[in-house]
């Protein structure tokens, strides 16, 4: 593509708006950049210094100068943390709570904006997240709402994390999304919302391929 594009993807957890952006990225040839990665890197670093992943006095002593890349291996995004790559680390259930929690923080949105605002200004990419479309990246060419039901996503979560092995209740997995989105919708800065000129896409009862050729439709005109 000769033009640079800048597609959005907001929506909330478990609605599949990652994997609908890692499908536009490959059918599009352009950047995918994992937002949701970098928060649970952010949160990571906190746990390893015994920060409380709300105490924003705690997270500024690091956020300045945290030592987080975004790498491209193979045409996968690898995220490193002080050198280490922790693309699998970040996956992991008590990670999810953490960044939720850490995303929440002004300090912690700013740095995360910047860098991502950063990668947008250089190539056509699409990025997901809860305010791509609202704050990130206003000025986007495409904006989506992706969303889903609790329960689906719930549903969907719950047979991701079995799949990895991972003992999981379905019932504590829902409370669990249903507390991110609250804390999602209710954070005081940029919170999850979707953005006025956002099209919503309700996944709840549609296949993958369904989705990303309904975003396709309304890109490629």
């Amino acid at each position: 593509m000769e033009k640079i594009i800048r597609i959005a993807l907001d929506g909330p957890s478990g609605s599949g708006k990652s994997t609908i952006a890692k499908k536009l990225s490959s059918k599009l040839n352009i950047l995918y950049l994992d937002t949701g990665a970098m928060y649970r890197a952010t949160a990571i670093k906190a746990l390893s210094l015994g920060i409380d992943t709300f105490d924003e006095q705690g997270v500024k002593t690091f956020i300045d100068d945290i030592n987080l890349e975004i790498k491209y291996i193979d045409g996968t995004q690898h995220t490193f943390l002080d050198g280490e790559d922790v693309s699998e680390k970040i996956r992991e259930p008590h990670v999810s709570m953490a960044a939720s929690n850490i995303s929440s923080l002004k300090c912690v949105r700013l740095k995360m904006v910047e860098m991502q605002r950063k990668i947008a200004g250089q190539m056509s990419c699409v990025l997901d997240g809860r305010d791509i479309g609202s704050y990130v990246l206003p000025n986007a060419d495409f904006k989506f709402y992706i969303t889903a039901s609790v329960d689906v996503r719930a549903d969907r979560r719950f047979k991701e994390l079995s799949l990895k092995g991972h003992k999981v209740d379905f019932n504590e997995l829902k409370q669990e999304i249903e507390q991110r989105d609250y804390n999602d919708k209710n954070r005081d800065f940029a919170p999850l919302r979707k953005a006025e000129d956002a099209i919503e896409i309700d996944t709840s009862y549609m296949t993958v391929e369904q989705v990303a050729s309904k975003v396709l439709s309304y890109i490629e005109g």
